[in-house]
């Protein structure tokens, strides 16, 4: 199994670990599997932080990371067989709870109205993805007239591309990390990025040049 080097843990992106939180349950005591230890150290923190991005809530990110250690921490044999690898599983599943929870907490839009679920996936992710994007390619879209253009680009990139522009660009990530979070090869995800520039650039109109980010 591929590690990604482990962050720093003095931050407000902690949780309990499955252990504890299993041992809690009466009548259950859970012994945790040292690499299922090894890869919660790993990869908790950056998933909450993305959940939490594209959530745009603390609290209900901190509830999809545990509900997701907690599958993981029940299932861990059976994960391991997963095609991909644990971190390929994780991140699906992952993904899929945090669509289910903003399916399940549609909330009024300004009209009265619900809102569209999948909008509302994406809109504070974006917002922090339109001001890193300005920020990591301030040369190549200084000629642009408005971040309006550039949200909607972001907007309608496909999952995967906007998964890697949310890792790299907004959180931070190098592209080797964000590959390994992800679940795919360091090569896979540069070609996401990549493919995400070009997208950007078509919808713009403008010329981005060559993705030449140093790994």
């Amino acid at each position: 199994m591929t590690m990604a080097v482990p962050e720093d843990s003095n931050t407000p992106y902690t949780l309990p670990t499955p252990s504890k939180e299993l041992n809690a349950l009466q009548g259950i005591h859970y012994e945790m599997p040292s690499d299922l230890d090894a890869f919660y150290r790993m990869y908790a923190r950056p998933q909450l932080r993305y959940a939490a991005t594209v959530l745009g809530d603390m609290k209900a990110a901190r509830e999809v990371v545990r509900r997701l250690y907690g599958h993981l921490a029940l299932n861990w044999s059976v994960v391991l067989l997963q095609d991909g690898g644990p971190e390929a599983y994780a991140w699906r599943v992952l993904k899929m709870r945090v669509e289910m929870h903003l399916r399940m907490n549609v909330g009024p839009s300004a009209d009265g109205r619900s809102t569209t679920p999948t909008g509302t996936a994406r809109t504070t992710a974006v917002h922090d993805a339109v001001r890193a994007t300005l920020e990591h390619m301030r040369t190549q879209l200084a000629a642009i007239d408005s971040p309006l253009g550039l949200y909607t680009a972001i907007t309608a990139l496909p999952e995967r591309q906007f998964d890697v522009i949310i890792l790299q660009y907004v959180l931070g990530y190098p592209c080797k990390q964000a590959a390994d979070i992800m679940g795919i090869t360091a090569a896979t995800a540069r070609t996401h990025r990549r493919l995400a520039r070009k997208r950007i650039a078509t919808k713009l109109g403008i010329d981005l040049g060559d993705d030449e980010e140093k790994e």
